[in-house]
């Protein structure tokens, strides 16, 4: 019998008030035609890592590993801020918000996650890790390209959020969106 394998990856749960970011941004894009598919509210998540195809049989492997790298690394402070997009203004595929703060600690520990898990199977990502959250994806070829000028224009107060755990997460895709579940959870050291 095949082993089944799960769709995984690595993430940091958001303060509630993201919903309200996004709202406000949604309202500054007036469609006309164009498809966009937002993330829904609770799927909203910043990415460490994507892991994808992984065996069953892996997920405590994984769990090991990432309780040995959150306990190397201790809260890490950022804030949501400013509005952008993927590749570029005129052909978004990506919209999203950004994140500010301790980025080099973040960096670090994206990079001590991407190293742990290379022996265990999962390669280090080639494309250099731009921490952001994404909100919404747009899909070509279509009829309208959506005009994202406000949107990226968009400015709004600073939400401050800490890093102080991960999730490892399973992603099933179904045709109304993601379904995610927590997989396992890993505690950063606080702060004294």
């Amino acid at each position: 019998m095949a082993e089944s394998l799960l769709r995984t990856f690595i993430s940091v749960s958001l303060p509630r008030e993201i919903v309200n970011i996004k709202k406000m941004l949604q309202s500054t894009i007036h469609s006309k035609g164009a498809e966009i598919k937002w993330v829904r509210d609770g799927n909203m998540h910043l990415s460490l890592k994507f892991i994808g195809h992984t065996p069953e049989a892996s997920v405590d492997d994984l769990n090991n590993t990432l309780n040995i790298v959150t306990e190397e690394f201790s809260t890490i402070s950022l804030s949501l801020i400013g509005s952008g997009c993927f590749p570029r203004p005129d052909r978004a595929r990506t919209l999203w918000v950004g994140i500010a703060g301790e980025l080099d600690k973040l960096d670090d520990f994206v990079e001590a996650i991407n190293a742990r898990l290379e022996p265990l199977g999962f390669p280090i990502q080639e494309r250099k890790f731009i921490p952001h959250v994404t909100l919404a994806r747009i899909k070509y070829p279509q009829k309208h390209t959506p005009d994202v000028t406000q949107f990226l224009n968009t400015t709004f107060a600073e939400l401050p959020m800490k890093i102080s755990r991960i999730n490892l997460m399973s992603s099933q895709l179904f045709s109304k969106g993601a379904v995610y579940t927590i997989l396992g959870t890993h505690f950063l050291v606080s702060k004294a």
